[in-house]
């Protein structure tokens, strides 16, 4: 491991189950490395919150709170990762994403749907909320809407794209959620792109290595 303070690797190992940096001295404790270890392993697992707080016996909401942290650093890798990459753009593509209960609506709005904007660039997936539609309640929306649908039906072997391929995959993840606020989908989003760009070792080894908590 690696000093959260001074980024040293070498520590001294005390009585009690501590270790301490030899560079800055700063103590830590083995048990609480270990536990920070299991939940960081079990998220990238996709174990939800409430399943391991049962399997660790450990207060939900302890569980959730460091999963919400989690979220908000992979935010902020993911951003830094794609603002230090060289950009390939091989396929953008804009999404609508609704949730269960205006997908149970016999007709959708697209004025109600979550707009994102998906890039596929040096293989990998990069994500962007983006504005929602306005509807001016203009004679045309109507039309408006059906030529956004078209677009997204008829975009060219749209099927066939590793974007189509993430859709699928944030389709699918969040369902496990049960309903997710609006104001908090960002971070559910860039959960998913992490997620999707890559493996479970990979995702634990960002875990220890980029985030504290």
């Amino acid at each position: 491991m690696k000093c959260q303070n001074c980024g040293s690797t070498n520590f001294y190992k005390l009585k009690d189950d501590y270790i301490k940096c030899k560079q800055c001295t700063k103590k830590y404790s083995l048990k609480k490395l270990e536990k920070d270890r299991l939940i960081k392993t079990a998220f990238c697992e996709n174990k939800t919150a409430l399943e391991l707080s049962k399997e660790m016996e450990v207060n939900y909401r302890t569980i959730k709170d460091r999963y919400d942290e989690y979220r908000y650093n992979i935010a902020k890798f993911l951003e830094d990762e794609y603002n230090n990459t060289i950009k390939d753009y091989n396929e953008y593509e804009e999404y609508y994403y609704f949730n269960q209960r205006q997908k149970n609506k016999k007709i959708k709005s697209l004025y109600e749907a979550i707009n994102i904007m998906g890039f596929y660039s040096n293989g990998k997936v990069y994500t962007l909320l983006m504005p929602k539609l306005i509807n001016r309640k203009e004679s045309n929306n109507e039309n408006f809407e059906q030529y956004l649908n078209w677009h997204k039906i008829h975009s060219k072997e749209s099927y066939k794209t590793n974007l189509y391929r993430f859709w699928q995959f944030l389709e699918e993840n969040i369902k496990r959620y049960k309903g997710i606020k609006e104001e908090h989908f960002f971070y559910y989003l860039k959960e998913c792109e992490f997620r999707f760009n890559y493996s479970k070792d990979e995702q634990i080894q960002i875990l220890l290595t980029h985030i504290k908590i």
